[in-house]
């Protein structure tokens, strides 16, 4: 590079690199020195991009064994994004999944400006619903950033759900949870078999890789649905 690459930057691109598989999990990825000599940047620049890099569970860092990609580099070390078919198996119910809509088109102003996308910014959405013994669990309504996650577009949403693609194939680095009671409307309570206006429990999540926003999730559960985590 002709210019001298900030950390940031740095950051991004091994993130994205490890995102489109160019990095497969467990590879072995160049060391510092190599890295400093492709993005012309300082040893000790590219060291603080690693760090973050581990930080966030995308990376293992090993003296004298190298850094490589790490095994499962698919969450904040923080937080575990949760699986829904895994969540409804633990309680002990039979998981069923129906996709309902999937549609690649332009996102609407309000999830365009909530993840920062310009107006022609390629999306999929995605609607489905998530069944515990055959009664609806969760409605699932989500924009995923095609410019982030371009294999989202061949990916089989009829086979496996958003949710638990994306768990396997979309690493983030940071992500904002928002929880909130609500209303059903007439779709949600005919999908969640509620009565229309009746009370639901519903969560939002955004999740980002670096700068770039990769995807906004809104879950929407029946007012009996209990949230626990373990961290």
């Amino acid at each position: 590079m002709s210019e001298r690459a900030s950390f940031r930057v740095i950051r991004d691109e091994i993130a994205r690199r490890i995102s489109g598989r160019l990095w497969l999990p467990g590879a072995l990825i160049p060391n510092e020195e190599l890295l400093a000599r492709e993005f012309g940047a300082a040893r000790a620049t590219v060291n603080r991009a690693l760090q973050e890099l581990a930080r966030a569970g995308l990376i293992e860092r090993r003296r004298r064994a190298g850094t490589r990609v790490a095994l499962h580099p698919v969450r904040e070390a923080r937080f575990v994004i949760p699986v829904v078919r895994q969540e409804i198996e633990a309680k002990g119910a039979a998981y069923q999944y129906r996709l309902l809509s999937r549609i690649e088109k332009a996102a609407p102003e309000l999830v365009r400006a909530r993840l920062g996308l310009a107006e022609e910014t390629p999306c999929l959405h995605v609607r489905c619903l998530h069944l515990a013994d055959r009664t609806p669990y969760q409605f699932e309504e989500r924009w995923i950033n095609l410019e982030a996650v371009p294999k989202a577009r061949e990916a089989d949403f009829n086979a496996t759900s958003p949710n638990e693609w994306l768990v396997e194939n979309a690493p983030f680095t940071e992500a904002e949870f928002t929880f909130c009671a609500a209303a059903a409307g007439p779709e949600e309570a005919a999908l969640l078999q509620l009565n229309e206006a009746a009370p639901v429990f519903v969560g939002e999540r955004i999740t980002w890789l670096g700068e770039r926003p990769i995807t906004l999730v809104r879950m929407m559960h029946p007012p009996s649905h209990r949230m626990v985590t373990r961290l």
